[in-house]
């Protein structure tokens, strides 16, 4: 079996599944350590036996429903990449526009300072890695309520180099209860209504998990609850962005501005123009 023709097979049996064909691709360009220059370069080189095998075996994985993300074991993410397993989210092309927007209104919100960010359910600790890569000088904290996730987060960082404090814990409780405060709060929390379930891919619901996805009737669960947190963790100046559900900026907009009367609150599109960032700039 030639490359070629093993990503021809690929591509079939993909299309035939309703998978992306593309996906083919990525699974043997991993299992080959090759990059895609390098591949195409190989179209005619034979594949060992066992990869051949191995080739399928994934292929057929991804038809059933696993994600190719935690088939290869990671996703980039704002040019680094990221470890990720069943326990925890697959980074987002959406959330990087998040880093982004928050990059940019940070040079406008502080005088230069130093500056703690903390980013609250941080699953493979995307967020908070990319965030202290991207503004070196920034204090960063991450949370999540689930060891196995943390346990991820901890080796992206090692494995990028970042400084990053990772704390177990319940999105702001641990954090009031020990007076910490935060100039900069960040977070992408679940946001999915919980009977979007029955109309999602299995390759999402089948396998990434739960925790880290549904948030009661209409999704707004853990913005309600961030709302009475957030108060009592806010330095003045201060900025808080949240990554939110198509359809759902207005509603966080209206809780911020109820829970900070005073604060400039944006709502955010994202490269789709879809509602997907929602700010707010807390005066001094």
């Amino acid at each position: 079996m030639k490359v070629y023709e093993a990503l021809k097979w690929a591509s079939s049996f993909l299309l035939s599944h309703e998978r992306d064909a593309n996906a083919g691709e990525l699974l043997l360009r991993h299992l080959l350590r090759m990059e895609r220059s390098k591949l195409l370069a190989e179209l005619h080189s034979e594949l060992h036996e066992s990869i051949w095998n191995e080739f399928q075996q994934k292929v057929e994985e991804h038809c059933a429903g696993t994600p190719v993300q935690y088939l290869i074991g990671s996703e980039e993410f704002y040019g680094r990449t990221f470890l990720v397993n069943e326990e925890v989210l697959i980074p987002r092309p959406e959330t990087e526009e998040l880093i982004e927007q928050t990059v940019n209104r940070l040079r406008k919100t502080f005088s230069n300072k130093s500056l703690n960010l903390a980013d609250i359910g941080t699953g493979s600790g995307a967020i908070a890695i990319t965030m202290k890569l991207e503004v070196p000088e920034l204090s960063v904290t991450a949370s999540d309520i689930a060891p196995a996730s943390l346990d991820v987060a901890r080796e992206n960082a090692k494995r990028l180099d970042a400084e990053v404090e990772f704390i177990e814990a319940n999105l702001l409780s641990t954090f009031i209860s020990q007076g910490r405060r935060f100039d900069i709060v960040l977070s992408n929390p679940p946001y999915i209504p919980d009977d979007d379930e029955k109309t999602m891919s299995v390759v999402v619901t089948g396998h990434e998990p739960h925790r880290a996805l549904f948030a009661g009737i209409d999704g707004l669960d853990f913005y309600r609850r961030f709302m009475t947190e957030l108060p009592c963790v806010m330095n003045r100046p201060g900025l808080i962005g949240f990554e939110v559900g198509a359809g759902q900026g207005e509603a966080v907009a209206e809780m911020l501005k109820s829970a900070f009367p005073d604060a400039a609150v944006s709502v955010e599109f994202d490269i789709n123009r879809k509602d997907r960032m929602v700010f707010a700039v807390l005066n001094e």
